[in-house]
């Protein structure tokens, strides 16, 4: 693969995956717009590995917690905080998981993805959305009132991003702002969740690809995931830092007018 289309490849998914506004619409629209190759599975992998790194760098004292949490689940014990929380975490994954292999299985994922109006739609509405959720009143919870309700009622916010171009961080963005967060600890809840479920997706991914012996991408994969983590960190630290002043609504309009025009596109 081109170095150059590459690059562009590894800063679209670095700067789109927590960002409300759909990465995985943007990388599957990519090289339909534009004519060029479908990068593969193999490089979608290592984009949202770049992606995982970038969010345990930025949020390292919160991914510290959830590892000794997970130490504490693997011995038995759930009262510490960190163990609860990182149990929660793990509730807010499996309909993401269960979800993404009844589709996988049955096919309909590979369909919604060649669906531009689909797309368009999913951006348009779930945009829209994200509005709404941010313009009602808040109680103001923080990260540490993530509960086993909270975690049961995200996870199926959660399942609902397996739509291209509704933004998984997006629609956790939105369900918290429902459950009483507020938008920095909306946005910061969202990026924890996406740890264990990119790591499952990624798992999954890769078994695929072991299945299907691919194997020769490597040096492309490693550039992509080194392009995607610097981009995805710089986008999350700026992203994190405009919430304690501005709203999502700038995010809004973009998905507004890019899903609009993706189904005007898809009506030509």
């Amino acid at each position: 693969m081109p170095l150059l289309h590459l690059i562009i490849l590894a800063i679209i998914q670095g700067v789109t995956e927590f960002l409300p506004v759909s990465s995985s619409a943007h990388l599957i629209l990519f090289p339909a717009l534009t004519g060029t190759t479908d990068q593969g599975p193999i490089i979608d992998v290592a984009v949202h590995l770049g992606t995982l790194l970038a969010v345990m760098l930025y949020f390292h004292s919160d991914v510290r917690k959830i590892f000794f949490g997970a130490g504490h689940l693997l011995k038995g014990r759930t009262t510490p905080p960190e163990a609860r929380f990182a149990l929660y975490l793990i509730y807010a994954t499996l309909p993401a998981i269960a979800v993404g292999l009844m589709l996988k299985l049955s096919g309909v994922s590979g369909a919604m993805r060649e669906n531009v109006a689909l797309i368009g739609w999913a951006m348009l509405g779930f945009g829209l959305l994200l509005w709404w959720a941010d313009r009602r009143p808040k109680t103001l919870k923080a990260v540490s009132d993530f509960s086993r309700g909270d975690a049961l009622k995200l996870g199926l916010w959660q399942a609902l991003a397996l739509i291209p171009g509704t933004s998984r961080s997006g629609i956790t963005i939105t369900g918290a702002l429902l459950a009483g967060y507020n938008r920095h600890e909306a946005a910061r809840l969202s990026m924890l969740m996406s740890i264990p479920v990119i790591l499952a997706a990624t798992a999954l991914a890769s078994l695929d690809l072991i299945a299907d012996e691919a194997s020769a991408q490597l040096r492309d994969a490693a550039l992509a995931a080194a392009f995607a983590a610097f981009s995805a960190f710089i986008a999350l630290g700026l992203m994190m830092r405009l919430l304690r002043s501005i709203s999502f609504t700038p995010y809004v309009i973009y998905r507004v007018v890019f899903g609009a025009g993706l189904i005007l596109w898809a009506s030509l």
